[in-house]
């Protein structure tokens, strides 16, 4: 049974902390389903009950199971009987589930052919449909793979890859908002000096953030000088400096030492090495960003 609709508990960037699902989302089920129900607070905050997040966690069940979110929120709201063995039925066609390949696919194509409205629409239905850890680990992460792939080749231009990275990085730029608020230890992260690529950074601080951990993103080609004063000022419990290109790190070796005596510092991207991490007396990390994240423990 539902909490009682008149008890109140978070705003909107907490709930979606709590729940994995982005506040865009959470607004658009509001919105268009009506499945979140808020009460406004003196101070004329919009804030949510059990109850809301009772129903969020329904609907992240049924959508898991390949139904539509407008018939998830159907049967969640209780207008329409869903069963596992009919989970369609009494709610008229739905749209069916697309796999992540096929939609990174699309997404690939929107933006080869600067197709802005395109990709976005791609965007609009991987967030509407499924988790934000489960969009960024499986197409934003496959597709930015792909890029770097295709730019090694010579098969994707300048302007292709500048005009996606900006559109992604648009979305992951509203997926961080308020990552740096809450009560969870800090994490402060940082390219090197000389590194420009930094999407798969951002993905690795969304991901840490919805796990409870407050951001401080510093982001593209951060001298190590900057990084450690931000973390000895900020009383940071974890570096994290992402480096893609190779041999980037290695002339820093003095300074990621220094660094790593001041703070726990963790090295990551292709640039890093377990040895250059061993040396400096940092961790490496080996693994894709989405799943690191998720992994990393919070200090006792």
């Amino acid at each position: 049974m539902d909490a009682p609709e008149d008890s109140p508990v978070v705003r909107i960037g907490e709930l979606s902390r709590r729940l994995g699902v982005s506040d865009h989302v959470l607004r658009a089920w509001e919105s268009r389903y009506g499945l979140l129900r808020p009460v406004r607070s003196a101070g004329g905050f919009r804030l949510y009950s059990e109850a809301d997040a009772l129903r969020v966690r329904r609907m992240q069940a049924l959508l898991a199971r390949g139904i539509s979110a407008a018939e998830a929120a159907r049967a969640v709201l209780g207008e329409v009987s869903v069963t596992s063995a009919d989970p369609g039925r009494a709610a008229g066609p739905r749209r069916a589930p697309l796999a992540a390949g096929e939609l990174s696919g699309n997404l690939r194509d929107a933006l080869d052919a600067f197709d802005e409205q395109a990709a976005q629409a791609v965007l609009d239905r991987l967030v509407s449909d499924l988790s934000v850890t489960a969009v960024l680990r499986d197409v934003v992460m496959p597709y930015l793979a792909e890029m770097g792939e295709r730019w090694e080749r010579g098969t994707v231009s300048i302007a292709q890859e500048h005009f996606a990275s900006n559109v992604i990085r648009g979305r992951l730029a509203g997926l961080a908002r308020d990552w740096g608020n809450g009560h969870g230890p800090r994490a402060v992260l940082a390219c090197p000096p000389g590194e420009l690529h930094d999407l798969a950074l951002m993905v690795f601080g969304i991901v840490l953030s919805r796990n409870g951990w407050r951001i401080a993103y510093l982001g593209m080609s951060t001298p190590v000088e900057e990084l450690t004063r931000t973390a000895e000022a900020r009383r940071t419990d974890l570096v994290v400096l992402a480096a893609t290109m190779p041999g980037t790190l290695e002339p820093l070796a003095a300074q990621l030492t220094a660094l790593a005596r001041r703070a726990p510092l963790v090295l990551a991207g292709a640039g890093a090495t377990p040895h250059i991490a061993s040396a400096a007396g940092a961790r490496f990390l080996a693994g894709d960003p989405v799943t690191e994240a998720e992994h990393i423990e919070w200090p006792r």
